[in-house]
């Protein structure tokens, strides 16, 4: 049985499952259409009611009404558990007062407090420090001068996001931000002094305000070092290695859709593990890799967006995709990597926020021509200005320049960088940095509410995988690691309460059909299976790259959306002609899958979206339409024929039932 798709009063909505286009205002009277070939499970709709601030329409979407479900309702106390290695009747399914998807600064933060009341499985794609937050060079914006002030960081914030943001959200983040970089400092984190002893804050693009605290260039592994020491000495928290998350366990408790736990694939011992919690958190962070060239690490690649969404979980903003304007252009460099790089390195927002110059090859300075604020516009600013310059000049790189400052000064902010570019032949005081933007940061996401909240019970989301209307339609620089601590601190108390209040029986872990890895396969088989699926990635990695990247016309996304759908039966026929089957799980075409699903989310928001706003820029659009100054919301529909991609793998009995 299929789920109504849900409309709020006031609303405009694409019905996907029906391959309509509807513009419903007050009573939803439908009035025109645009055909959705491939998106059958979702309903697009833009909240036009600007009085009602995010967080409140998010508590009434967080009460979206659904048909009931042939699953077990869930009865029963659970007992409570504390024991560091978790209940288990066996060894493929573990108990747990809470599950956190994810190791990055969200979910080791929220790891921390919640386990002060229960017993806390941190799972984790790969090594527990590999993460988007190593990779963060910046730093952590926060209101800690004097001469600053929690307006003026809204302002930068609302600003930036094109005002798509929401305006209690960017309060309550930028209010709150300066206690939880206090927190980190009481935990042992680093950050740079300068000679009066006060944290020294930088200033980077988009900001009024010297407000960045900062560990040299490599913020984001000192905060992950001092988290992970804390939780790594919590005798409440198990940190599970390489476990990558396949899909969350979902039930009906009457109307509602509980997230009951997570089904994972050990990728070492290639064992599925059923994680059974009362609590889950997603902090598993973005979906870089759906493009060729990202800042992002190999671990980011939508899984946590993509499980939410087959959960009947609401999305938003999956058209605003931010690209980092200087990532290290490899092939500037004077000697060239021996390999290709599985994320491009990234160039701080710093540098320019330091005083580097954007030059193109004949170092003429060219951001002046795009914006009055120049190298310090923000990033979607900075980008397309960039592109434009590549483009005109057919060119594959430009020219950072930072030389011009103190040598002493360049190397104590930038050390990492330095170092970075001198194993190349560069030296960054002497000569300028070829850089070229990359996908980084995903400012759509899982809709939540302002603790952190989804329309699924039991499921709360923290990091780059949330939405939480904090970004708007282009994030501020040095926003992310922030909104990741603010959030993940927020939703620490609802966690608790529902997991004080969940009724649940150890039978739990049979509710659903378990994935199989594909042994009967034979190793031949399935190494095809593998080299197909990596030739396949890359084949729609192209396809997102050139039809809806940095600039998007209706054409190129309408291109872009036949060629993925494409490709996508191509790949689903190619497996089950070879023997896989629905239930079947293996690294690479569970990742594949993923990368689909996000994919698709972004091409069908970027289509809905006729107008030029941030992040996302069409030739067909290009201007602001203030009516429009609306989220993108994608609500959970009726699927009419699911892809294997679309469907949580327990539920693949119904997919069987879809195929002609």
């Amino acid at each position: 049985m299929g789920y109504p798709c849900v409309l709020i009063t006031m609303t405009t909505s694409i019905p996907a499952g029906g391959g309509k286009l509807n513009y419903g205002v007050g009573d939803c009277k439908r009035q025109g259409c645009r055909r959705s070939s491939w998106i059958t499970s979702v309903t697009f709709s833009r909240c036009i009611q600007k009085e009602i601030s995010w967080s409140r329409r998010v508590s009434k979407f967080l009460r979206i009404q659904r048909c009931s479900s042939s699953q077990s309702p869930i009865t029963e106390n659970w007992k409570s558990i504390r024991t560091v290695t978790s209940y288990k009747r066996d060894g493929s399914t573990k108990y747990f007062d809470f599950a956190v998807i994810g190791s990055g600064v969200a979910g080791l933060r929220y790891a921390l407090e919640v386990a002060k009341h229960g017993s806390v499985a941190v799972i984790t794609k790969a090594e527990s420090h590999e993460s988007n937050t190593k990779y963060a060079q910046g730093g952590v914006s926060a209101v800690l001068c004097p001469t600053d002030s929690v307006e003026s960081h809204m302002q930068d914030t609302i600003v930036a996001g094109a005002y798509l943001c929401d305006e209690e959200t960017v309060r309550v983040v930028c209010t709150e931000g300066p206690d939880r970089i206090r927190e980190l400092i009481a935990m042992g984190a680093s950050f740079d002094h300068g000679e009066d002893g006060n944290l020294h804050l930088a200033r980077e693009g988009g900001h009024s305000h010297h407000r960045i605290v900062h560990a040299a260039d490599v913020t984001g592994r000192e905060i992950e070092r001092a988290l992970l020491e804390a939780v790594l000495m919590d005798p409440n928290i198990t940190m599970f290695e390489h476990h990558f998350a396949i899909d969350l366990l979902t039930s009906q408790d009457g109307s509602d859709t509980v997230c009951l736990g997570v089904d994972t694939l050990n990728t070492e011992t290639l064992e599925v593990i059923r994680f059974i919690s009362k609590v889950t958190l997603l902090a598993s962070g973005g979906a870089g890799h759906i493009y060729p060239t990202t800042t992002n690490p190999p671990v980011a690649t939508g899984d946590g967006i993509a499980m939410a969404h087959r959960a009947e979980a609401v999305i938003s903003n999956m058209e605003f995709v931010q690209f980092h304007p200087t990532a290290l252009a490899d092939e500037g460099l004077p000697i060239r990597p021996t390999k290709t790089r599985e994320n491009a390195f990234l160039i701080t927002e710093a540098v320019r926020g330091d005083g580097g110059i954007l030059y193109n090859l004949d170092m003429e300075r060219f951001m002046p021509m795009y914006d009055e604020r120049a190298e310090l516009a923000p990033r979607d600013v900075v980008a397309r200005g960039i592109d434009d310059q590549l483009k005109k000049r057919n060119e594959k790189y430009v020219l950072l320049d930072i030389s011009h400052k103190p040598r002493e000064k360049i190397l104590s902010h930038f050390p990492n960088i330095a170092a970075e570019c001198l194993q190349y032949g560069l030296d960054i005081t002497r000569h300028p940095i070829p850089v070229v933007p990359a996908a980084h940061y995903m400012c759509g996401g899982v809709r939540a509410g302002l603790q952190g909240e989804t329309n699924v019970q039991g499921l709360y989301v923290a990091g780059e995988v949330a939405c939480t209307g904090l970004h708007g339609a282009n994030r501020l620089a040095s926003n992310s690691l922030l909104e990741a601590l603010v959030f993940a601190r927020r939703a620490v108390q609802p966690s608790i309460d529902h997991m004080k209040s969940s009724n649940l029986d150890f039978s739990a872990s049979n509710w659903w059909a378990r994935p199989f890895v594909p042994m009967a396969l034979g190793i031949n088989i399935t190494d095809k299976i593998i080299q197909m699926t990596k030739e396949v990635r890359k084949q729609l990695q192209a396809i997102m790259w050139k039809h809806v990247g940095i600039v998007r016309s209706t054409m190129r996304l309408k291109t872009a959306e036949r060629k993925i759908g494409e490709l996508e039966a191509k790949w689903e026929e190619y497996l089950f002609r070879e023997g896989w089957e629905p239930t079947m799980v293996g690294l690479e075409a569970c990742e594949m899958r993923n990368l689909f699903c996000c994919a698709k989310l972004v091409v069908s928001s970027a289509l809905a979206r006729h107008e030029s706003r941030g992040l996302h820029y069409t030739i067909d659009f290009p201007h602001l339409e203030e009516s429009l100054r609306l989220p993108t919301i994608i609500f959970p529909c009726s699927p009419v024929k699911g892809t294997w991609s679309s469907q949580q793998l327990h539920k693949q009995s119904k997919y069987l039932e879809l195929q002609p």
